[in-house]
């Protein structure tokens, strides 16, 4: 595989956000194109209500709970390996990439949807060892904080946050 021919799913969320191609076969529907001219900052209500999801993200944000809950007593306690969070960097990064081939959400939702993403891959790649800055420990932190933002802001039946005490 060379780097020409295929993205890591976060890298490609990440580019389509910056609107970047990274290639005909994976241009996104205009319906759904994670592009917007006027991305916002900062996590918000939807006019005080929750955002609207559907049934692909609540999936992925489902699957992406359970596997970082699974992981957060195993590093609270130090028992997660460099290798450990790796494979849970890569386990995260292939449901990010699912939702956003997967998901179906209005503009506005999604423009908020994106900014979880981007905190998602920002956790992924300091698991991964690919963030200078952060260490995996901090990935993992960062990374349940983005799936509880996700459940304090997008509607989703029974979510329930992550426990991030030690």
């Amino acid at each position: 595989m060379t780097p020409h021919t295929r993205f890591p799913p976060v890298a490609l969320a990440l580019a389509l956000m910056a609107g970047v191609s990274a290639a005909p076969a994976l241009a996104q529907p205009a319906a759904h194109s994670h592009e917007s001219a006027t991305a916002p900052h900062k996590l918000s209500l939807d006019q005080g209500r929750k955002w609207a999801t559907d049934a692909p993200l609540r999936e992925g944000m489902s699957r992406i709970r359970g596997l970082v809950a699974a992981q957060l007593a195993a590093a609270h306690a130090g028992k997660l390996d460099e290798a450990g969070y790796r494979e849970l960097a890569t386990q995260v990064e292939a449901q990010v990439g699912a939702i956003v081939a997967q998901c179906k959400l209005a503009p506005r939702a999604d423009a908020m949807l994106h900014l979880v993403i981007a905190e998602l891959g920002e956790g992924s790649d300091a698991m991964a060892g690919k963030a200078g800055k952060l260490h995996p420990e901090q990935g993992l932190l960062k990374t349940a904080q983005a799936v509880n933002a996700y459940g304090s802001h997008f509607a989703h039946p029974g979510f329930k946050p992550l426990h991030l005490g030690h």
